[in-house]
């Protein structure tokens, strides 16, 4: 009977382990389904702009719920802090959004997803200028393997893809740089608040600055019909508000650096949406590019050497 408990004890353990790890990658699951969301929305009449402020809208209003109901003591900010949510949610989600949206519906879906995990590029570069952050080899290689993955996937010719464009990878780098842009403005608010304060007054900003500015209210007559309402209540719930509470429920079991490695089944959902609902192709050209990225990607968060520090956990969602 002892014996009986210790193994049940050993295999519980064992799937303790890979809770964490089913999490993150439900949570990079559901940001790799972003384009069907954005798809239909556009196609019904949203502008990429309009269908960022759907999104930011319902996800503030979800978030807000749940903080009254379970964080209270988390919603309370200081007024002179509102400047790090407005480099969060304007500078920050509201450029990397309606880049990745524009992107999304001018070229593959496979490649705009690509071109978003061009993100730590830029990190690494806006951390040695503006955070003083030591530029390690390691990461000059990440850098190099990501600028020359993009090349590859720029340069590739008209024949070896279904659908590029140079406002393509315009948009798709400018989400790498302004998904890049939440690392640097989230580090300084996470100094002072907790994640999810920092995340729903991102939701909140972006969502009082956009609605003004798109006049959402004089497309009522297609907002309110029940398709869009299904849609646009299913984005901001399932990969933005579910998925960031179950990376950051991963993130508190798991060092970041693995949850940034598991994190990269988004492209690769990406790729499989791409391929079987969308029928796009994808060259070979561009997979070189592609895996690249990903590799630079998966290089630059590796611990490397028995010196290796563990890294903090932080917050991250597209």
């Amino acid at each position: 009977m002892k014996t009986k408990i210790i193994l049940q004890e050993g295999v519980w353990s064992k799937l303790k382990r890979f809770y964490p790890i089913l999490l993150i990658t439900i949570s990079a699951s559901l940001w790799g389904v972003i384009a069907i969301f954005v798809r239909k929305l556009s196609s019904v009449g949203f502008s990429s702009m309009e269908i960022v402020t759907i999104r930011v809208t319902v996800a503030a209003i979800l978030l807000g719920i749940l903080g009254a109901v379970k964080y209270r003591s988390q919603m309370k900010i200081q007024l002179m802090d509102i400047k790090l949510f407005i480099g969060t949610g304007i500078f920050s989600i509201v450029l990397f959004n309606w880049c990745y949206f524009t992107s999304v519906n001018q070229m593959n879906l496979s490649l705009a997803v690509i071109l978003l995990y061009t993100s730590p590029a830029f990190v690494t570069i806006l951390s040695f200028v503006f955070l003083k952050e030591k530029m390690s080899w390691l990461k000059g290689i990440s850098v190099t393997g990501t600028i020359l993955g993009c090349i590859l996937i720029a340069g590739v010719s008209q024949t070896d893809t279904a659908s590029i464009s140079a406002i393509g990878i315009i948009t798709g780098l400018g989400a790498g740089f302004g998904y890049a842009l939440y690392s640097i403005f989230g580090k300084f608010a996470l100094e002072k608040y907790q994640p999810f304060t920092v995340t729903f007054y991102t939701f909140l900003i972006a969502a009082i600055t956009l609605i003004p500015l798109t006049h959402l209210w004089d497309k009522g007559n297609i907002l309110f019909t029940g398709e869009v309402l299904l849609y646009g209540v299913g984005f901001g719930l399932f990969p933005t508000v579910i998925a960031f509470l179950l990376y950051t429920k991963g993130l508190e079991q798991i060092e970041s650096s693995k949850a940034a490695i598991i994190a990269t089944v988004e492209p690769v959902v990406a790729t499989l949406l791409s391929l079987f609902l969308y029928k796009e192709g994808f060259g070979v050209i561009q997979a070189i590019g592609s895996g690249l990225i990903l590799a630079s990607v998966i290089i630059v968060n590796l611990p490397i050497g028995p010196f290796a520090k563990k890294q903090k956990a932080s917050i991250s969602y597209d």
